[in-house]
């Protein structure tokens, strides 16, 4: 994907671009315009008129299980129907000393601009729908034989509104968005909190090769890589702090469901990217009542 093959443009534009990702600022989100279809093909502005027509009439499309649709329904929400975004990307070339553990900010700068698009394009859907939100989002990366410096940063999930008309959007105005599935959100919304919005951060990072030396001196010795710990360490800090950020800037109280994705995407063995993403929460009551679990007794052999 353009890490070890040298784009067309200059050597000086490529300096600018590495000056511009510098490793201690955050990625910055996609700007989000309410009403706007920028970006989506005609294609898709016709499936939107086709959507709007069956929401009209009570017809919906969902990736949801039958018992998350029932869940959701009894939460307060209707889908309204299947929503995506979608962005084919290019990226870019950055150069890293084979003994240097750093941050490839060229390469951070362009896995978390291409998400945030697919993301903005799959919310500007929802809107059209008059939806609250999405929920159940998947964000996926695809490549494909015909651009091995090209990747398909993909967002789908399920739009949906409140039935008695409470607005449940994000304090940007942005329809909220969520990966939690249809059980985890009604169970959310019986707690007393509700989604605020799909919070990520991300960090793709070289970990530097150790000398010769310094291997020949572990050779047959249980001893701890301090080059590497410290690397995939700092890392993974920089991807969550980031994603924290994003939750800040939510006005959340926290974030649920949390995970880290550790990918190469085929640069090679020295460089990973870290991707934080969970769902940030606001609290809609001073009370939450939390259910008790049951006990569920499987019938099958």
């Amino acid at each position: 994907m353009g890490f070890l093959k040298r784009d067309d443009g200059s050597e000086d534009a490529e300096a600018q671009a590495v000056a511009a990702a510098a490793p201690e600022e955050a990625p910055h989100a996609e700007a989000y315009q309410a009403g706007s279809l920028a970006g989506i093909p005609a294609s898709g502005r016709d499936r939107i008129e086709r959507m709007k027509q069956e929401v009209a009439r009570g017809f919906f499309t969902s990736d949801l299980s039958v018992n998350e649709f029932l869940l959701v329904k009894q939460a307060g929400f209707e889908p309204l129907g299947l929503v995506l975004g979608s962005s084919i990307y290019h990226i870019g070339f950055q150069q890293a000393m084979w003994n240097q553990s750093q941050e490839l900010g060229v390469l951070t700068q362009a896995m978390y601009h291409a998400r945030e698009l697919a993301m903005t394009r799959m919310e500007e859907e929802a809107d059209q729908l008059g939806a609250d939100g999405v929920v159940g989002v998947r964000l996926d990366v695809g490549r494909y034989e015909w651009g091995a410096d090209l990747a398909e940063f993909i967002a789908i999930g399920t739009a949906v509104r409140h039935r008695e008309g409470q607005l449940h959007r994000a304090p940007s105005g942005r329809p909220f968005s969520s990966d939690l599935n249809g059980q985890d959100f009604a169970t959310l919304l019986r707690a007393g909190y509700r989604p605020a919005g799909l919070v990520m951060g991300n960090c793709v990072y070289h970990v530097g090769r150790q000398g010769m030396l310094a291997s020949l001196r572990q050779v047959g010795r249980n001893v701890e890589m301090p080059n590497y710990t410290q690397a995939l360490y700092e890392a993974r800090e920089l991807a969550m702090e980031r994603m924290q950020t994003e939750a800040d800037e939510l006005q959340a109280g926290g974030i649920v469901g949390a995970k880290i994705v550790e990918r190469s995407h085929g640069w090679g063995s020295h460089v990973i990217e870290f991707f934080a993403i969970g769902t940030a929460v606001v609290a809609t009551s001073e009370t939450h009542e939390i259910e008790r679990p049951a006990m569920v007794l499987p019938l099958t052999g």
